[in-house]
């Protein structure tokens, strides 16, 4: 039987602004929130379900399928009545040496 990963294991091999995430979600005042993660990520998709659902209250459908970037979103979700989505990567859209630094 798989082991199951908590958020403490993910904060021991990724930094994701789970904060960020709560408070954006908080911000659009959203009720349904589509979840993307990519391959490496999905292993903890239900702990950080978990903690965004505790802060927020909302709730989560999680993308299973396939996430190869910024660009590569799941097609008919308006369809689903979803007012939010989030995809959490292994890299900022835009390289830190682009923005001076600013996310």
């Amino acid at each position: 039987m798989a082991k199951e990963r908590t958020l403490k294991d993910l904060e021991e091999e990724y930094n994701l602004d789970l904060d960020g995430a709560v408070k954006l979600i908080k911000k659009e005042n959203a009720k349904l929130v589509l979840i993307q993660f990519p391959d490496g990520l999905k292993q903890y998709a239900t702990a950080i379900v978990d903690y965004l659902k505790e802060k927020t209250g909302v709730d989560f459908l999680i993308f299973l399928g396939s996430c190869f970037g910024a660009c590569d979103y799941p097609v008919g979700m308006e369809k689903l009545g979803v007012d939010l989505m989030i995809q959490f990567g292994h890299n900022s859209l835009m390289p830190s040496y682009l923005s001076n630094g600013k996310k």
